[in-house]
């Protein structure tokens, strides 16, 4: 009997190989409360700094944080296609508390936000994310700019600055 090929992680994806499956998004809005979820973060310093990245973002976006799996805050909406075919559904800008550091979600090309991120001050950094220990670590304006870039991409309006 042949072996059943078992799906291959691939970020927040399922996908199967070589069965031509289309890989699915695990990580989907919810109606989960942003306000339940924030109110539940342990840490006081990090709880406040999410509320105010809850203010930062909503004015970004200009639409209402919602959750996104169980731990992740989302505003907005951004539909992307891959080269491959592959397709889905994922927030313009978010954030979620983790262990050590905020997760700070971006849809920019980090890579063409040097000067920006020279500026911001203490960080680390993934493909499209930032992770800070605390607000207080960082420039909020320039995280203002990276969050009002984030909002912009692939929107037809008028944003300063690359993306």
């Amino acid at each position: 009997m042949a072996a059943t090929e078992l799906p291959r992680r691939e970020g927040n994806f399922e996908t199967a190989s070589n069965n031509g499956a289309v890989a699915e998004l695990k990580t989907r809005p919810t109606e989960a409360s942003v306000d339940g979820f924030v109110d539940a973060i342990p840490n006081r310093a990090r709880r406040e700094d999410c509320r105010d990245l809850l203010g930062m973002m909503q004015a970004a976006a200009s639409e209402a944080p919602r959750m996104w799996g169980s731990s992740i805050v989302g505003f907005g909406r951004y539909d992307y296609r891959y080269a491959s075919g592959r397709s889905g559904t994922w927030f313009r800008v978010g954030f979620s508390p983790r262990k050590t550091a905020i997760s700070l979600y971006l849809m920019l090309d980090l890579d063409a936000q040097e000067d920006r991120l020279a500026a911001l001050g203490k960080h680390q950094r993934g493909k499209s994310c930032l992770y800070v220990r605390r607000l207080a670590d960082i420039d909020t304006d320039v995280l203002r700019e990276l969050i009002e870039a984030s909002c912009c991409v692939g929107v037809e309006k008028s944003c300063g600055g690359p993306h």
